[in-house]
């Protein structure tokens, strides 16, 4: 997903309903989310569905990984050699 362009990626409530079509299709083209306002405050933003799902995966990514540190950081950790052979011994089982 590419930035906002703030001179043409944010859209009143009133340009969307009537451009409807022609913004999902640019959305989906150039992969840049569109802000839309409401009374002249933010309201929603219309991302690609592709776009969208690449940006939660990265969020729970990121989600897990702060996990792994604070269990870390608690001392709940193991030893890489350890969990190296634990891995190897569940893909031996799946094999």
């Amino acid at each position: 997903m590419k930035r906002i362009h703030l001179d043409e990626d944010i859209q009143p409530l009133s340009a969307f309903r009537a451009n409807v079509a022609s913004i999902i299709d640019n959305v989906k083209k150039d992969h840049r989310p569109v802000v839309i306002t409401q009374h002249g405050k933010g309201s929603a933003i219309l991302l690609d569905v592709t776009d969208y799902e690449e940006m939660v995966d990265t969020i729970e990514m990121l989600q897990d990984v702060n996990q792994a540190r604070r269990e870390l950081d608690q001392g709940n950790g193991i030893p890489h050699k350890n969990a190296m052979k634990s891995v190897r011994e569940r893909l031996n089982q799946l094999r």
